[in-house]
């Protein structure tokens, strides 16, 4: 606590508006209890005196009990319960009104456990209902939401005005009531805005029988003129009832009260009875559902619409208070999200701000916790705290070099105060009404800034570049959209610069998706970069090098001989130039040791050539593709792998082998077939070479992938019609990219009754295993961003196959298919921090960085990641291969491929006339 204290002669003003180097510390380790509980209580009571005293009965009966601690205790209110969508543990059908969620951490189990029964005890006392999470992923589930807060501001596009304040446990309940307090006047307030806007629509410029009834006849217009009578007058009664709430919120329930539809109770406030939701104000049953039924009737549903209009419109400007807590030391976040073209409504907001600080300094709080004081909050400190903390930033900054002006000019409030909110993009041209930048500004708009997305991020690599986060990325796109919009209307014409840092954003950026699972509004920047690709793509302004370029080319290639030339000429023999490139840069003046070059603004052509030279490609690609091995190229014929021995009526798969297992490591393909056909299944190619149209679509040629999807959807159907003698229940995948498209291609009603599923996972439920458990390698196993398995864990998948533990080694490899070579400056950066990581794994298994003798190899389920992974050997002594194809080296033999191949020759293969 450093409220009010001098810390080394620093006034007590939170720390704010000065820096300070630190030149020594000291750090204190505690040791971690050995268990843990987490205790979710939900409260359901409408009175908050009684559930509110919970959170300080929960706090002192732990802090009296000196065998456990409390880790934990945060709280949400039930608006922020309604905006994380929270989901209820109890069965009662509704949602809480509040929710607690604890950490009770202890050495001994059992008493930890009794505390917790405890703690749970007390709560019901307080109509509340507690449950218990023990293992980790349980814990993890129950603290999720609590992660979400930031979507309190969702409908606002992320503007909210976030004050934060430090109230005594003992003041909580007294606090929460008086923030109900004025939610309930600004509902009623929000109310009354919507009966005067009704009555401009029905007694002036918008009359009902001028504006919507135009098309009546004069008897009919008469009509709807008592209509337009007997509304106003609903509406005139309904105002007086709402003003007279307003008016008297502190009177008691009397007689004159009762006139308007309280229950006579004079021991109770009108407060108190809308604090307990004993009586709501009601804009729809009052005023909505009535002037509906008065304007009944198709003739009239232009006066519905209306009515819906004027109520979205003044609804969208009502004011909320939402409250969370940190709730052991009473730090409440007190959060009124705001519009920022609102007008009117920021600056009752201030207001409601002004009335904030008074109650939390009348309750014997302050005006601040964890936020620190800040601009906004300046207005709020005392002359004589302001002063000594100038005087003391005098002294300690006489050339005020940090934070110039900060908290030292009699200035504060929102007047100085600047948060870019995308709503004000709505205003500023009707092109976002049509344009594929009203699109993009609508999957950001309601990004909350939170940076829950940071740690997630691929190309979010501190030590490399911090700027490129998903966050970042978004504020950056919209900065981009806005100054389009500038350009447009202002007639100026479009710079090329705003171009060039488009290709900025969607170069970094791997279309990874992992920023979508933390992100409490669920916006996935994956899905961003492909449409700003797709963006510059329409305008050709999309940067692209020669070497993306071709890549591109072969995976659209489908004819076989165009395949094998770009096989031969642009893999095998490309690779090999990019090693021998490799080589003879060892012998030029570069230092690759040094940390990855940042990246903003225009590429660095030399940079972008020492990095792709920097490590070096594969060295032992297989001499032809997994098709051209088998002699399958024919885009005619339907290919079925079975030994002799099988029956025609025993299971059959449909595997899809994608780009990565036929045409770059096609052992993979040969090992997923070899495992099928060793377990007397039946698999069915597809006919000749197919891409799925998943680097198409994430290059941003959206078109292209939807064209490919479109006819490998219809080809499968053909072949489901010509194969239908065989009862096909499950589509195998071996590459992670084609599961995540083929998952858009409804192989249900293609192959009826069908799943989707992973070979890896296939393999586990058939117990296809093999034994590891003797060897002396230690295996890592590398998560694919796409990882393909959807159904199980994959380490535990990969465990299960091996028969042996296995360690995961996070991180991006780099790769990301065409990443690596279309921005190699970039995936240097990625690169950086995965040989960190694999380097630190290869320590925690041997003691060493580096991998010697294959005591440690490195397995993966992608044949992309695959490539790039084979490029860390030099560095970390790491081998590296496919699951599949480890498994059928140790079973089969090395020679497994080509007795494979000659097992098919002698009748394994079925050829079916498409």
């Amino acid at each position: 606590d450093v409220t009010d204290k001098f810390l080394g002669g620093l006034p007590g003003v939170q720390k704010e508006g000065c820096d300070g180097l630190i030149t020594s510390a000291v750090f204190i380790l505690h040791r971690l209890p050995s268990f843990t509980r987490t205790v979710c209580l939900e409260f359901y009571g409408t009175d908050l005196h009684v559930s509110v005293p919970a959170i300080v009965e929960i706090k002192n009966l732990i802090e009296n009990n000196q065998q456990v601690v409390l880790s934990g205790l945060e709280h949400l209110d039930d608006r922020y319960v309604k905006a994380v969508q929270y989901t209820p543990k109890a069965s009662r059908g509704i949602l809480p009104k509040m929710v607690l969620v604890a950490d009770i951490a202890g050495d001994d189990e059992a008493d930890l456990d009794a505390v917790t029964k405890q703690v749970i005890a007390l709560a019901e006392k307080r109509n509340a209902e507690g449950f218990i999470a023990i293992s980790a992923e349980a814990r993890a589930r129950f603290w999720a939401d609590r992660s979400r807060t930031a979507a309190i501001a969702a409908h606002t596009n992320a503007f909210k005005i976030n004050e934060d304040v430090v109230i005594p446990l003992e003041k909580l309940a007294d606090y929460t009531q008086a923030i109900e307090r004025m939610n309930i006047e600004q509902s009623v307030k929000n109310k009354l805005a919507m009966l005067d806007a009704l009555t401009v629509f029905f007694n002036g410029s918008g009359d009902a029988s001028a504006n919507c009834c135009a098309d009546l006849d004069d008897e009919s217009r008469t009509e709807v003129r008592h209509k337009v009578d007997a509304a106003l007058q609903l509406i005139q009664k309904t105002t007086e009832r709402w003003n007279f709430i307003l008016d008297q919120l502190d009177m008691p329930v009397s007689q004159q009260a009762a006139e308007f539809g309280f229950e006579l109770d004079e021991t109770q406030s009108i407060l108190d009875v809308l604090l307990k939701h004993e009586h709501r104000v009601s804009y729809k049953a009052e005023i909505e559902t009535p002037l509906k039924k008065i304007f009944t009737g198709r003739a009239l549903e232009k006066v519905h619409q209306q009515l819906d209009k004027i109520h979205q419109e003044t609804l969208s400007s009502r004011l909320f208070i939402a409250l969370h807590m940190h709730a052991g030391d009473g730090n409440v976040h007190t959060n009124i999200p705001v519009n920022s073209n609102d007008y009117m409504m920021m600056q009752e907001a201030e207001h409601l701000v002004d009335r904030i600080m008074t109650l939390a300094t009348g309750l014997g709080g302050v005006i601040s916790g964890e936020h620190g004081i800040g601009i906004t909050k300046q207005q709020y400190l005392d002359k004589e705290t302001l002063q000594a903390f100038a005087s003391y930033k005098k002294e300690v900054d006489p050339d005020a070099v940090f934070n110039p002006g900060k908290l030292t000019e009699d200035k504060g409030g929102l007047v100085r105060a600047y948060t870019p909110s995308l709503r004000l993009l709505k205003q500023e041209a009707l092109i976002m009404e049509d344009s594929a930048l009203g699109d993009l500004n609508d999957d950001i708009a309601h990004c909350l800034r939170c940076g829950k997305c940071t740690s997630v991020c691929s190309t979010h690599v501190p030590s490399a570049n911090l700027l490129y986060s998903p966050r970042n990325k978004i504020l950056a796109t919209g900065q981009v959209i806005e100054a389009f919009l500038y350009e447009e209307q202002t007639r100026r014409g479009l710079s090329v610069r705003h171009f060039d840092e488009m290709n900025d954003i969607a170069d970094h950026c791997t279309v990874c998706h992992k920023c979508l699972t933390p992100c409490p509004v669920n916006i996935d920047f994956g899905d961003v970069t492909i449409k700003l690709r797709k963006i510059l793509k329409a305008n050709n302004k999309r940067k692209v090098n020669i070497g993306a370029k071709m890549s591109m080319v072969y995976l659209n290639m489908t004819e076989p001989f165009a395949i094998k030339l770009g096989y031969r000429s642009l893999l095998r023999a490309g690779f090999k130039m990019q090693r021998l490139g490799h080589m003879l840069s060892k012998f030029l003046p570069l230092n690759r040791k040094k940390r990855p070059q940042a990246t903003t603004g225009k590429a660095d052509v030399k940079e972008q050539l020492v990095q792709f030279l920097a490590k070096p490609m594969p060295a032992k690609l297989p001499a032809k593709t997994m098709r051209e091995v088998l002699s399958l190229e024919d885009n005619k014929v339907i290919p079925i792998i079975r030994k002799k021995s099988v029956a025609p009526d025993s299971e059959a798969v449909f595997y899809f082998p994608g780009c990565g297992s036929e045409r770059l490591f096609g052992q993979i393909g040969l090992a997923t077939m070899r495992w099928l056909y060793e377990d007397g299944v039946q698999t069915v190619l597809p006919p000749g070479y197919l891409c799925c149209g998943y680097p198409q679509t994430s290059s941003g040629d959206i078109e292209k992938g939807q064209q490919i999807s479109t006819q490998n959807r219809v080809l499968f159907h053909r072949l489901a019609n010509t194969l239908n003698y065989l009862d096909i229940k499950t589509v195998i995948v071996s590459c992670g990219t084609c599961m995540d498209q083929l998952l858009k291609y409804e192989f249900q009603q293609i192959f009826p009754g069908c799943r989707l599923l992973d070979i890896h996972e296939y393999m586990m439920e058939k117990n296809l295993t093999v034994d590891l458990s003797a060897s002396d390698t230690q295996y890592l196993y590398h998560e694919p961003c796409h990882s393909p398995m959807k159904t199980h864990n994959s380490i535990t998948v990969a465990s299960q196959l091996l028969s042996k533990d296995v360690t995961l080694a996070d991180r991006c490899c780099g790769e990301s298919g065409t990443f690596a070579v279309a921005r190699p400056d970039i995936a240097a950066q990625v690169k950086y921090r995965k040989e960190n990581e694999l380097k630190k794994n290869i320590k925690s298994l041997t003691g060493v960085e580096k991998a010697k003798n294959n005591n440690v190899k490195l397995l993966t389920t992608c044949p992309a990641c695959q490539q790039g992974l084979l490029r860390y050997e030099n560095d970390t002594g790491l081998k590296t291969d496919y699951i599949m194809v480890e498994m059928a080296e140790k079973q089969f033999g090395k020679n497994w491929q080509k007795e494979f191949v000659k097992e098919l020759e002698d009748g394994g293969i079925e050829r079916v006339l498409l």
